[in-house]
């Protein structure tokens, strides 16, 4: 009995020091404590985001292996594998900035565009006049685009075109011919004309034109994506993962209409469910087409173009 005695009061001393404890921190607690907590807490669930779902997953549990060698290369005194990897983590952040200059760079363009450092979420410059009048412009252009994919559709025409929202588009502008025209169903059935000059690379649209044809859009290099899936849909995902870009591919070989929103190709659209996405992409801001990610699982059910 006694030890019994003797564990429960070195339980209770246990207790009573660790109530201590957390007494002593509740009472220093801060609200500037608070504020670093979330702010950490964030910065560890956007780099998670980030690299989830990509080829940077792999980096980073190739990078965990690493440290974990190291650290049992210092434990077991295995001098020579610790000496080498002393040297490699030297040289850690500029290794780190090459290896994950891929998302390093998407992720800073996703705080360039947030609504913070765009200003939406402060304050607007542009009048109601002038928004309505962009309004009726983009409007224009989602018509024409519609009207001449359907068309592209029954005839089995290739297309590629090209949405610019925030992020800019000058260098794949500056691969094609600008044309900086008003939008139109037969002005985009003369740009995709097979026998057109124009007609193998893709269109621009910006600010509601016709701006470029005839542009070189990067190919993705995503390793999940469908060895099915052509030169063509491999572009518009490439573009999506590169830019905040909406992105709309015509089949040439099935006539199917295809989006592509921030990596993430959807596909089998008609016209009235192309002309719905568009004006929800379009005209209810950027950041609808994260909610595009959500309606399908990927894009392995792809088909070649």
């Amino acid at each position: 009995m006694d030890w019994i005695q003797n564990s429960w009061e070195s339980l209770s001393n246990w207790l009573q020091s660790v109530g201590a404890i957390m007494l002593e921190l509740i009472g220093s607690f801060k609200l500037t404590d608070a504020i670093d907590i979330l702010i950490v807490s964030f910065i560890i669930y956007s780099a998670i985001k980030l690299v989830r779902e990509t080829r940077a997953e792999q980096l980073v549990k190739g990078l965990l292996v690493m440290l974990l060698a190291w650290f049992l290369s210092s434990y077991l005194q295995l001098y020579m594998i610790k000496s080498f990897f002393n040297y490699f983590f030297q040289f850690g952040l500029l290794a780190f900035l090459v290896v994950f200059q891929p998302e390093i760079r998407r992720a800073l363009e996703q705080i360039g565009r947030s609504r913070i450092t765009s200003g939406k979420g402060w304050f607007s410059m542009v009048s109601p006049k002038e928004a309505e009048q962009k309004k009726q412009q983009e409007t224009k252009c989602i018509n024409a685009v519609v009207e001449a994919c359907a068309s592209f559709q029954k005839s089995k025409t290739g297309a590629l075109i090209v949405f610019e929202m925030q992020t800019k588009l000058g260098d794949i502008i500056n691969t094609g011919t600008v044309v900086d025209a008003e939008p139109s169903a037969p002005l985009i059935g003369n740009i995709f004309w097979t026998k057109a000059p124009l007609h193998d690379g893709a269109m621009v649209v910006r600010g509601g034109k016709v701006y470029a044809a005839g542009c070189i859009l990067p190919l993705t290099k995503s390793d999940s994506v469908s060895v099915d899936l052509g030169t063509r849909h491999r572009a518009a995902i490439g573009m999506s993962e590169n830019s905040d870009a909406v992105v709309t591919v015509v089949s040439e070989e099935t006539g199917q209409i295809s989006i592509a929103v921030k990596g993430v190709l959807t596909r089998n659209y008609t016209r009235e469910t192309l002309r719905s996405e568009l004006e929800h992409l379009l005209l209810e801001g950027s950041e609808a087409g994260e909610k595009l990610t959500d309606k399908i699982p990927s894009i392995r059910k792809g088909k070649k173009r």
